[in-house]
């Protein structure tokens, strides 16, 4: 075989290899990326698809849907109000757990939507929240399935007072979140 035959079979062979590797490298990093923005959320979003691809795709959308959100952080008279109204909730579950935990979660819903958040429904809610705040999605959860409970008169006083340190979790998070997350970090 002449030099000139090996060239043509081998080039074509490493540019092959080296195209594979950089489609590798560019599909872990993604990966990667993902994993450490969505935390545990990446977990739960892969094992709830129909593939690891199908997972991936719909974190990706999130972070599309997220980017073209206004998120803002909130004048300091505002924190201050929405500290003041938690406090109220809080001192309202002293007579009326149920009910505190209902306020609780208008009181988050409230805060979302005056950061900038959508809050056209719960599920909608969940995905445009864990684009920065994946760490506190759990709490938002438990503590609206205890929120839904206690509407049916189901849930016991201690499931209220952890759905209250629940929504407490993520109540702080949104609260204390004033530069608006990476979005505006890049800006």
């Amino acid at each position: 075989m002449s030099t000139g035959t090996l060239l043509a079979i081998i080039i074509p062979v490493v540019v092959v290899v080296a195209l594979l590797a950089v489609a590798i490298t560019l599909l872990v990093n993604r990966r990667r990326h993902l994993q450490e923005r969505f935390g545990p959320e990446y977990e739960r979003t892969i094992e709830g698809a129909d593939s690891q691809l199908a997972g991936e795709r719909e974190l990706r959308s999130r972070e599309r849907r997220h980017d073209a959100l206004d998120i803002k952080p909130l004048p300091s008279s505002s924190r201050e109000r929405y500290s003041r109204d938690w406090a109220g909730v809080q001192e309202e579950f002293v007579d009326r757990p149920e009910e505190a935990v209902h306020d609780a979660d208008r009181l988050v819903t409230s805060l979302m939507h005056e950061r900038g958040y959508p809050t056209e429904g719960f599920e909608q809610q969940l995905r445009d929240l864990s684009v920065e705040h994946s760490r506190t999605m759990e709490h938002y959860r438990a503590a609206h399935e205890v929120d839904a409970l206690g509407t049916a008169h189901r849930a016991t006083t201690e499931q209220l007072r952890g759905a209250m340190v629940h929504y407490r979790a993520l109540f702080d998070e949104l609260l204390a979140d004033g530069g608006g997350g990476a979005r505006h970090a890049r800006a």
